[in-house]
């Protein structure tokens, strides 16, 4: 990148972290049950709901309690279970057809971070009816407050309970982005480990791997604070204590409870701190290739923090000691070299593959092209990369 780029970037990244805590950021209010949310409505006055969640999650009868609950307390509830992974825009509107054509007041995420998304955005196209989502994109997009969204998260790894951020598809151009914005944060998230209990092994895996890259691309970015500094360590010695016991275990309530808590704290860090280029890259890949995201990030994460180099050897070092992986008198080259080794040792335990063998080379240009765009000037990466640099990224994760 040349010197007037990083100048800009850097720039826009300054400002930003001196606005920051000048915006209306909040922490949504925790309920530990999903029988607490009738309630809750009923507090609120709201007596019809849109749920959102997605087929799979719905036949597996994990939302069964939940409506029976709803139906019994004479609350209507109308249910949108198409979402789909990498959830687009039409899933956004079929959403939004069906909260308005049965006067909805209300919307419950029930699900993964896709579904997650899908709510959160459908929740702003209601409250801003004639605001397409391709004008969300970016930044501080969406003007007006969202009705009311109870947020129940299934996995533990995308944090979007507690985060500004929703990820989209464009099915029409192959692309994926983000929408960021203060009032897209749920105001209540359910955290219940025994939603996560069933959770298939290797989703267990890659959503805990994405709730790591968020508290590591949090704390190794420019933008932290003493408190994103502490839920960033925080979150990383629960994954890296609770990860693979629920990998090996899935009925290990007390772990996944641990690992619900460490992808809570992972979002509020990356919320206010923001991720970087680990992020950029798995989402081009998502929107290409229809990649998970927790596996995109998965094998993204190591070879980017070793292409991030000396610039990152100090704050690798201090997650690493603080989790019990390197000791404080090692240098900070061997101590990062001993966290990126750590990563990519449970990859290997979990099955998740070292490189990827769909990207065609002649996709690259475009894709870093798409990171760039999506990275720069926003994220506050400890080491600016043009899309020509981000190039090599790609390379490394092809087989």
């Amino acid at each position: 990148m040349n010197i007037f780029s990083k100048a800009y970037c850097r720039t826009y990244q300054t400002i930003f972290k001196w606005i920051i805590p000048l915006m209306p950021y909040r922490e949504p209010q925790i309920l530990n049950s999903v029988l607490e949310i009738s309630k809750t409505l009923k507090e609120k006055e709201i007596n019809n709901v849109l749920l959102v969640t997605d087929k799979g999650i719905r036949d597996l009868g994990l939302t069964k309690s939940l409506e029976d609950d709803i139906t019994a307390n004479d609350i209507k509830l109308s249910v949108y279970d198409g979402t789909v992974p990498n959830p687009t825009i039409n899933n956004i509107e079929e959403a939004v057809k069906l909260y308005t054509e049965n006067n909805c007041q209300a919307i419950i995420a029930f699900g993964g971070g896709s579904v997650m998304d899908c709510a959160k955005v459908t929740g702003a196209r209601v409250s801003n009816p004639t605001k397409t989502v391709r004008k969300m994109k970016g930044l501080l997009k969406v003007k007006k407050p969202l009705p009311l969204l109870i947020a129940i998260p299934t996995t533990a790894g995308t944090g979007s309970e507690t985060t500004v951020a929703a990820v989209i598809s464009d099915s029409e151009n192959h692309t994926k982005y983000a929408i960021n914005d203060f009032k897209l944060i749920p105001m209540y998230a359910v955290l219940d480990p025994k939603l996560t209990i069933n959770l298939p092994k290797m989703l267990t895996a890659t959503t805990g791997m994405d709730a790591l890259t968020h508290a590591v691309e949090a704390y190794i970015g420019r933008s932290t604070n003493e408190h994103t500094r502490h839920c960033s360590l925080e979150a990383c010695r629960l994954i890296f204590e609770n990860l693979e016991k629920v990998f090996d275990d899935g009925k290990n309530e007390r772990a996944r409870a641990h690992m619900l808590k460490a992808s809570y704290m992972a979002g509020v860090a990356f919320t206010i701190s923001y991720v970087g280029y680990v992020h950029a890259v798995a989402h081009s890949l998502g929107g290409k290739y229809n990649t998970p995201h927790g596996l995109a990030n998965a094998v993204v994460l190591p070879y980017m923090l070793s292409e991030y180099g000396a610039t990152i050897h100090k704050k690798l070092k201090q997650i690493a000691v603080y989790c019990g992986i390197a000791r404080p008198y090692e240098s900070d080259q061997i101590a990062a070299s001993k966290f990126i080794n750590k990563i990519l040792d449970m990859n290997e335990h979990f099955g998740i593959p070292k490189r990827f063998d769909f990207i065609n080379p002649e996709d690259i240009a475009e894709l870093a092209k798409h990171a760039s765009a999506e990275g720069n000037p926003l994220y506050p990466v400890p080491k600016l990369m043009s899309a020509k640099e981000l190039e090599k990224i790609y390379y490394l994760i092809s087989k």
